[in-house]
């Protein structure tokens, strides 16, 4: 704490305890000055040589015959009086960091400049504030907090700028400059209280951090605290993740359930949260996305502008790989009946797509003939947020209240070569459907139709053909291509001894092209597979054709069990139950009609749980 002591005589201020003020001379006061509660029973000579206001207050009471001069207004009330009075009869004034900023405004109200005497109050007040004051770290912050006090004359005099100029100049000088006595409330580390040895056995201190001013502006209000944010900004010496934690840091201070629940003021909790989301650093990964999607959620409680909304939208779809799942479960806004804000969500899934789309635009503008890092980083972030997307429909698909067209909307928002497997899409279709059990049939049909069946993994193909909730169509599809998969892996081993790679080409093409409904040569007209739709729906197969030709290279394809894979026995019978009472009992019905166990005469039929068709879609 820097001090500065003014005046030499010996001289000082008493009181009677009745807000009386006087000095200890021999001489009666001849002027009475009330402050407030306060009287001061003063001289006018020392008053007259240094204030030009006293000079016209006194000279406007000798007209008119009193002596009692009334100050209401002076900034600082009666401390600051006193001590500008003290100035005056030249006492001994202490001025530090707590009193400075009073003692000038008071100054200046009283007019006590150099032209009314050289070296006045208001001189030397400046000159402690530039040499001294100012060229501390602690200092600087002290006067900027008592100058809120005494708006507008603080603000007037560029108090205020200032201190703001000072500290930002300072928050921004290398760190490997910076002592520790700078900062206040900064916890050190335990290896920062002492000082490390080098291996040669000399002793160097520790280094110190480059966010070490960001606890002491912690302790300011908003307004101070953006206007030095501001301006460090505009030197443009302090690095955005810094200028990001000091952000982090503030906010945790003032709101410390920030995104939790409602708290305090919520009008002064809506202002605050606005200005740190107008500061946040324009640079990618300035702040980590947990932070924005904090905020954002803090933002939806508070009812925050749509601007401000729209902002954390924008940033937080600039990294939605770094995202997680329990952060993007905001809650819905009142008047909503599902349980989260899912709007929200596709909002940042459709700036991330929109983002993710002009970085493809921009790296493919550029004629490179070896490989495209922007462009695989493109790729692996869909392939994360697809992912995370996915384990997030599972968590609303809980929500008996969320509609079917929010679902299927968040789903097909993502392009399909973001998901190299269907794993997670099928988990929240099955959580969907076990939520939501009155789901139509051209629902579930237009839900289920979201998966693509060969890419789903064969644990989950073996769950899915167990599975009570799902279309038959679709377990049908399903157990279709695991054989084919089934099938051509163990083709392929049988043959890889003798072909090497170009046999299992062969074979994957094959397997493919069957998969696609489309029959190679060695099936001719037995079985007839018609492919009815792509692009993440599955593919759909119907069947024909006479009961001579239901046999192909495969063996017996109506068996239950096609290598390794088993067809459910009771999803088999109402399969099988189905083809027959649609074609009269005729053989030809279907290819799983050339069955041995469904070929046996005298077999009691089995009864549906479901209604089943003959072509299945």
């Amino acid at each position: 704490m820097k001090f500065m002591k003014l005046g030499s005589k010996p001289d000082s201020f008493q009181s009677d305890g009745k807000d009386i003020r006087f000095v200890a001379t021999d001489l009666a006061a001849d002027i009475i000055i009330r402050v407030g509660n306060v009287k001061f029973h003063l001289h006018k000579f020392p008053l007259l040589s240094k204030s030009f206001r006293l000079q016209k207050l006194i000279t406007i009471t000798n007209n008119e015959k009193t002596d009692e001069i009334c100050i209401s207004d002076i900034p600082g009330g009666a401390a600051a009086f006193e001590i500008c009075a003290k100035f005056c009869y030249g006492m001994t004034v202490t001025l530090n960091a707590h009193n400075v900023t009073t003692a000038r405004c008071a100054a200046e109200y009283l007019q006590m400049h150099e032209t009314v005497e050289k070296g006045n109050l208001i001189y030397k007040i400046e000159v402690f504030l530039r040499t001294s004051i100012l060229r501390s770290w602690k200092d600087s912050i002290i006067v900027l907090q008592t100058t809120r006090s005494l708006l507008p004359w603080s603000e007037d005099l560029k108090l205020i700028d200032h201190c703001i100029e000072s500290i930002a100049s300072k928050a921004s000088t290398d760190s490997s400059k910076v002592e520790w006595s700078y900062t206040d409330n900064r916890k050190k580390l335990p290896s920062e209280n002492c000082l490390e040895t080098h291996w040669k056995g000399i002793r160097k201190e520790n280094s110190v951090p480059k966010d070490w001013w960001v606890e002491d502006l912690c302790e300011l209000e908003i307004g101070f605290f953006k206007k030095i944010i501001m301006a460090i900004k505009v030197k443009g010496r302090v690095s955005s993740e810094v200028i990001g934690e000091a952000l982090k840091a503030y906010t945790y201070r003032r709101l410390s359930s920030l995104g939790k629940e409602k708290g305090g003021d919520p009008n002064k909790n809506r202002s605050l949260l606005e200005t740190i989301i107008l500061l946040l650093p324009s640079e990618k990964g300035s702040v980590s996305c947990c932070f924005l999607l904090k905020l954002l959620r803090a933002g939806s409680l508070l009812d925050c502008g749509e601007c401000s909304k729209r902002e954390l939208v924008k940033r937080i779809g600039r990294q939605l790989e770094d995202a997680s799942v329990p952060g993007l479960l905001i809650p819905s806004t009142s008047g909503e009946n599902t349980i989260y804000d899912v709007d929200m969500v596709l909002n940042i899934v459709e700036e991330f797509i929109m983002q993710d789309n002009s970085d493809v635009q921009l790296s493919t503008n550029e004629e490179l003939h070896e490989l495209n890092a922007p462009a695989l980083a493109s790729r692996i972030s869909k392939i994360t947020v697809a992912k995370l997307v996915d384990d997030y429909l599972i968590e609303i698909a809980k929500d008996p209240n969320l509609p079917l067209s929010k679902f299927i909307d968040l789903a097909e928002i993502l392009p399909s070569d973001s998901r190299p497997v269907h794993d997670g899409l099928y988990h929240a279709i099955d959580t969907y459907l076990k939520e939501h059990p009155g789901l139509g049939k051209s629902e579930k049909k237009k839900l289920c139709g979201l998966m693509n069946c060969k890419k789903l993994s064969g644990d989950v193909c073996a769950h899915a053909m167990q599975n009570e909730r799902l279309p038959l169509r679709l377990v049908v599809q399903i157990l279709y291509f695991e054989q084919m998969r089934a099938s051509a892996a163990t083709t392929s081993r049988a043959e890889s001894g003798n072909s090497y790679g170009s046999s299992r080409s062969a074979i994957t093409t094959n397997t493919e092209d069957e998969c696609d409904g489309v029959p190679n040569a060695e099936d001719g007209k037995a079985r007839k597979f018609t492919k009815l739709s792509e692009g993440g729906k599955g593919c759909e197969w119907s069947s024909g054709g006479n009961n001579e030709n239901r046999s192909n290279g495969q063996g017996k394809s109506g068996n239950s069990q096609v290598k390794g894979v088993v067809m459910p026995k009771k999803m088999l019978g109402k399969f099988l139950l189905s083809s027959k009472g649609q074609a009269g009992g005729s053989s030809s019905s279907s290819d799983t009609s050339g069955s041995p166990n469904s070929a046996k005469q005298g077999e009691p039929k089995l009864t549906p749980s479901r209604n089943i068709r003959y072509t299945v879609l």
